[in-house]
């Protein structure tokens, strides 16, 4: 699967931004399920024949949308000034390479020598870094890119050390590529999959999708934050690379259904899937948006660890990611009904 994941990953798909990569998705999937649409704001819709017809309306969700750039000004000597899509830590930005389509740039700052004791003692602000496209002109910059135009960390995808896997977007291509996996495989029972638009900027795609849907049940598919580095201590790490597929009681947007929490668990044991959960009451995915959607929805969230999110060094390992699809595909086969 880490072909199928690098090639999503390398995918521009900014918040607002996504076609390319339902484009990508729809074509994999289309001759796999009895039908897929594109809603109004986006989402990829798909719903795939089971060897059954549950009791509980099923729906399996990722989001297609990464962190990234937008651009709202250029200046006359062609320096281009930007705003974020999503959460992204001003602290990481200096020096990293963009893209706009197939134009590249730099993200660069003030020069040092020209900064106060207290200005190189701080972070610098978001409003201070600009995107030094190449351009000595507005018009010239302009020739190159346009106002609302996206642009995403450009960023090589590899595999390294002991089974890790680095990668920008893989904050939710992974969840993409197992979706993508499960809808080529049979499986037990009808399954709906909602590929999601604008997680990062408010859920805003998993909100539309859960409502027209409108499941019993939804399994959200995502990674999630590990700060297992050097410096970190006890439940601060909230998950281990290494330790599984995390399964989440709590996060900032979301109590998970009990009963279902116990059942993936309680499924995990029986079948010798390694997992975890989160020690920290941190984060958020499109669960928050799912579980309030009509009179509710009973939600699970399964998670990938990852360092480095919404940063273009995500880094999580195989091993994770291969538990946590057999725990979905265990999930679906045994704890639908």
């Amino acid at each position: 699967m880490i072909k199928l994941i690098d090639t999503l990953c390398n995918i521009s798909g900014v918040s607002g931004d996504e076609e390319k990569v339902a484009k990508f998705i729809k074509n994999e999937i289309k001759t796999h399920c009895e039908w897929v649409k594109t809603d109004t704001i986006g989402n990829l819709i798909a719903f795939k024949k089971g060897k059954k017809t549950p009791a509980l309306k099923s729906m399996v969700c990722a989001h297609m949308d990464e962190v990234g750039f937008i651009i709202k000004h250029i200046t006359e000597d062609g320096i281009v000034k930007f705003g974020v899509c999503g959460g992204v830590d001003p602290k990481i930005l200096v020096g990293r390479r963009v893209r706009f389509n197939d134009n590249l740039g730099v993200i660069g700052i003030k020069a040092v020598h020209l900064t106060t004791l207290a200005e190189r003692q701080t972070v610098i602000p978001l409003n201070d870094l600009y995107i030094d496209i190449g351009a000595s002109s507005k018009k010239e910059a302009e020739s190159l890119v346009s106002l609302g135009d996206y642009g995403t960390f450009d960023s090589l995808s590899y595999e390294f050390g002991d089974g890790f896997y680095k990668a920008k977007a893989l904050d939710d291509r992974y969840g993409c590529a197992l979706m993508i996996k499960l809808i080529e495989s049979d499986l037990e029972y009808d399954t709906h999959f909602a590929f999601t638009v604008q997680e990062e900027v408010g859920l805003r795609g998993a909100k539309v999708a859960s409502y027209s849907i409108n499941p019993d049940i939804a399994i959200v598919l995502e990674t999630t934050t590990a700060a297992d580095i050097e410096g970190v201590k006890g439940h601060e790490r909230v998950c281990v690379l290494g330790d599984g597929v995390v399964i989440s009681f709590m996060d900032r947007s979301t109590i998970y259904d009990e009963e279902l929490y116990e059942k993936a668990t309680n499924l995990a044991d029986k079948h010798n899937i390694k997992w975890q959960t989160k020690t920290l009451i941190a984060g958020g995915n499109d669960s928050g948006a799912i579980h309030l959607s009509r009179d509710g929805v009973k939600t699970l969230a399964l998670s990938v660890p990852t360092r480095y999110l919404h940063s273009p060094s995500c880094t999580a390992k195989i091993s994770d990611m291969e538990e946590t699809f057999k725990m979905v595909s265990v999930f679906l086969k045994e704890g639908i009904n």
